[in-house]
């Protein structure tokens, strides 16, 4: 008789566990004071009552999130350590947007195999990214799953807590009118529009990941895997310096369209001015390639402005002087707040 154990059914446990012994590795660097277990155990815990002392009346602010099928540009690749860094970011920029700082970070890896060589890198990116920006990587969960995963296939998910006062959260129910619309710069894609991008470069294009692009001095694969920016700490920094912020759009999936009108009032709206800002020759490229309209590029492509901040005229020049130190995005003043019975965003 056949014996049938875990590993002939596809789980290797022995693979798990030296995943799990790097990633505790990585994951313990960046550990606060706060935290009081170790990776390993059956959940992470975090000294709450530590972390309140500063507040008066603290807000615990949580996001989820992935970084979608910019995950099978990696695999294309066979280059996982930058998407760690992606999720960090997409998930801290989130909170971050609503006034929060970003405490803790668990992130979920699942596949059809462990590899241990391919969790390390994805965690080495994480690490990376939650070191940089305060955050403690305080634990997660790697599932092994055959069947419901392709070969090769991975799905990685973070979820983010963050803590905030709660007459300082920012919503954008002070924005009015006359406010001023600044846009801090990205780094390319970020993680929206992959599977649009994808199909462009691979399939209109027949262009591979190794494919040289004159026009964007790079190959497509780098193009791709370019780092998702993290704005936690000038956000931070314009906040600990008592600059009112009074609205915040994180430019994710849905681009400026569908992101913006989140944190707008009833009564207003907001009108983009084209030329504002360097379009990226990445977006141009894209464009001609599927022979987008302007409302599809808009609602689909972050365009070149990964973070809006919404504040008054006066404000909005404080905010600038205070962004300009930091060297890896540009700050522009890219439109402004109007009157409307219709939350939704124009672009002139």
């Amino acid at each position: 008789m056949t014996v049938i154990d875990y590993k002939a059914a596809g789980v290797d446990v022995e693979a798990g566990n030296e995943a799990v012994r790097r990633i505790k590795t990585l994951a313990e660097k960046t550990f606060s004071p706060r935290v009081l277990t170790p990776i390993g155990g059956f959940g992470a815990i975090y000294d709450i009552k530590a972390a309140f002392a500063p507040y008066d009346h603290p807000v615990l602010v949580q996001s989820i999130d992935g970084v979608g099928t910019k995950i099978k540009v990696a695999r294309m690749m066979g280059k996982f350590d930058t998407i760690g860094i992606d999720l960090v970011s997409a998930t801290a920029n989130d909170i971050v947007a609503m006034g929060a700082t970003p405490l803790t970070l668990l992130d979920y890896l699942a596949n059809d195999k462990l590899n241990p060589d391919v969790v390390e890198q994805i965690i080495s990116g994480i690490s990376q990214a939650c070191l940089e920006n305060g955050i403690s990587l305080i634990g997660g969960e790697t599932a092994e799953m055959p069947g419901t995963y392709l070969p090769g296939e991975y799905d990685l998910v973070g979820v983010v807590t963050g803590i905030v006062e709660k007459d300082q959260i920012i919503s954008g129910a002070s924005i009015v009118p006359g406010d001023v619309v600044l846009g801090l710069s990205s780094s390319g894609m970020h993680t929206n529009g992959y599977s649009l991008a994808r199909k462009l470069f691979f399939e209109v294009a027949g262009l591979q990941v190794d494919s040289w692009h004159p026009e964007l001095e790079a190959t497509v694969g780098e193009i791709l895997l370019a780092p998702h920016i993290n704005y936690t700490k000038p956000v931070l920094k314009c906040l600990q310096n008592k600059l009112e912020i009074k609205g915040m759009a994180h430019i994710t999936g849905g681009g400026f369209i569908h992101n913006i009108p989140r944190i707008l009032p009833g009564n207003c709206a907001v009108e983009i001015t084209q030329g504002t800002w360097p379009i990226a020759p990445l977006f141009d490229v894209l464009r001609h390639l599927g022979d987008l309209n302007l409302h599809s590029l808009y609602q689909t492509f972050n365009m070149g402005i990964g973070l809006v901040m919404i504040a008054s005229p006066e404000m909005a020049e404080q905010l600038k002087e205070s962004l300009a130190s930091f060297a890896e995005f540009k700050v522009y003043e890219i439109g402004q707040v109007v009157a409307s019975h219709q939350k939704e965003v124009r672009i002139l």
